[in-house]
């Protein structure tokens, strides 16, 4: 999918308050942008880590811009996690997940307690996919999720988990803003009980997917699967 244009140059100073990044311009200005990520963003909110961030349509808008890329090493990490659903569900649709072509896709779909990111569906099958955005490495070839405590991710697993014994297909589907990364694994050092429970409700019939994206300034897209390392 294409990214806002046009899109501006900074160095990140600092992240805080959760969505709040102050950033640096060329010529010396300090801007504050919104952050529209809810997780730590460890590796990427580093200070002196080039940026790209972009100007809010909406003009009643509190903050006037929006931090969307952070250069991390060679390669530009998207952070902006409300995208995430948005990407997955145009690989779905185009057919870059192999596993789903030919599948109906339906966002947002409600079960138990929560709201699940996709419901696919082709004839009687029944599928519900949970996307999580993953912009960690715990080495130089692994990325890894969560990037802090996430109980709200521990429960969609439940959730899914729940979904087989009323006849649904569950996956848990890793989109990997990471290019440097070649495997996906938990990460168990951040949230134990995560990966605990990831491994807990694949034994059961859950499904893993790791896909990584290709991001640059003018557009980010799922290109690759990726192995998955328990």
């Amino acid at each position: 999918m294409n990214l806002p244009s046009p899109l501006f140059a900074g160095t990140l100073l600092r992240r805080y308050k959760r969505f709040l990044t102050d950033i640096e311009r060329p010529d010396g200005a300090i801007i504050t942008a919104h952050t529209p990520n809810t997780g730590s963003m460890k590796q990427c909110a580093v200070p002196g880590y080039p940026v790209l961030f972009s100007a809010a349509k909406n003009p009643k808008r509190k903050l006037s811009w929006t931090l969307e890329l952070i250069q991390v090493g060679n390669d530009w990490v998207d952070t902006h996690t409300q995208r995430s659903n948005q990407l997955v569900a145009e690989a779905l649709q185009q057919g870059w997940v192999a596993e789903f072509r030919g599948y109906r896709v339906r966002g947002e779909y409600p079960f138990g307690g929560s709201r699940i990111d996709f419901l696919l569906t082709k004839g009687e099958e029944k599928v519900l996919l949970e996307v999580k955005n993953v912009t960690l490495c715990c080495d130089d070839v692994t990325a890894c999720f969560p990037d802090a405590v996430t109980v709200r991710g521990q429960k969609h697993l439940l959730e899914l988990q729940q979904a087989l014994s009323q006849g649904y297909r569950s996956v848990i589907f890793f989109l990997v803003q990471r290019s440097d990364a070649r495997y996906f694994s938990p990460a168990d050092e951040i949230d134990p009980e995560y990966g605990r429970l990831l491994r807990q409700v694949v034994a059961a019939g859950v499904e893993v997917l790791a896909y990584k994206t290709r991001t640059t300034p003018e557009e980010n897209r799922v290109a690759e699967k990726m192995m998955v390392k328990f």
